[in-house]
């Protein structure tokens, strides 16, 4: 398996917080730094700084570090227009060297709209589904041709498709826990299929219905499975009651539901997910201002600085 550090910046972190944990997790040899796409923080408490926007601050990540992968776990559909954000995501990919990755979902957080005037629609879906046709397809288009579509939510008429990402191809991830939808559009569309803090039973027949739909499609290329899963471990009993009450948890609910406790507990638990067909750990690191923490996960994983 491979590991990834996963944030929550709408917390309260500013751009200067989350790139000293991007350059925590560069240095000590994690595949990626994710972040997630929202606007408002969830929850009670100080909102700090405020939200970050996504791609603003990728692309700031993507002249300030140099190996690490970067992308979201997940961009909504209703933030960006699927043009736009091909556009965006392309650009950041440019800026970084060809370490750029986006994760697309449906969004879900229906106060965070209303704050800051976004449109909610109902059927959200529908638009994944066409997002993800347009911006592969865009990406797809050979330069010199045009690129048109014409769906329901987007038409695209004689667009040149540019700019093309760096990467040959820029791989693209879908989540959720859906067992018909979600894996359709994984196989169709997607290079990694991940489930967002499933529950661990659910794991296994989750990616049983993803074999099902690259069955169906016909796909020979393989898709990438993997999880979030919240993060809280510590060196002994103390450091892990300490950092589950730094995020509010409580160390019980994230030892049942994460990836959390001393170091032979969490060995256990990423060998669980292992055998369950696991290959990427995104760990949901919620105190940006406790970098300690990233270093034990380095540990308890077994990352290696480069």
């Amino acid at each position: 398996m491979d590991f990834r550090i996963f944030t929550e910046p709408q917390q309260g972190a500013s751009y200067d917080q989350l790139l000293a944990a991007a350059l925590r997790t560069e240095q000590l040899g994690f595949d990626g730094f994710f972040r997630s796409d929202h606007y408002l923080r969830m929850g009670d408490g100080d909102p700090g700084y405020g939200p970050t926007d996504a791609w603003t601050a990728l692309a700031g990540l993507a002249r300030d570090t140099q190996r690490v992968r970067l992308g979201t776990l997940v961009s909504s559909v209703t933030y960006r227009v699927p043009g736009i954000l091909a556009v965006q995501v392309a650009n950041v990919d440019q800026m970084s060297g060809g370490r750029v990755e986006l994760g697309l979902g449906t969004g879900w957080f229906a106060e965070e709209h209303a704050a800051y005037g976004i449109p909610f629609p109902k059927r959200r879906f529908d638009l994944l589904e066409e997002q993800l046709a347009v911006v592969t397809g865009m990406w797809e288009t050979p330069e010199g041709a045009r690129f048109s579509f014409d769906g329901a939510h987007y038409e695209i008429v004689d667009s040149p498709a540019l700019p093309k990402p760096t990467q040959d191809r820029l791989p693209v991830i879908v989540g959720g826990l859906g067992e018909r939808r979600t894996p359709r559009l994984a196989a169709q569309f997607a290079d990694e299929h991940n489930l967002p803090f499933p529950a661990l039973d659910r794991i296994r027949p989750l990616f049983a219905a993803l074999d099902r739909a690259i069955e169906a499609e016909g796909r020979s290329r393989p898709v990438v499975r993997s999880v979030a899963l919240v993060a809280c471990v510590g060196e002994d009993e103390a450091a892990v009651h300490r950092r589950a009450a730094a995020i509010g948890r409580e160390p019980a609910e994230l030892r049942e539901h994460g990836i959390a406790g001393t170091r032979a507990e969490v060995e256990d638990r990423l060998s669980a997910l292992q055998a369950a067909g696991v290959e990427r750990v995104y760990l949901q690191t919620l105190d940006l201002e406790d970098l300690d923490h990233i270093d034990d996960l380095a540990a308890f994983t077994g990352v290696d600085a480069p």
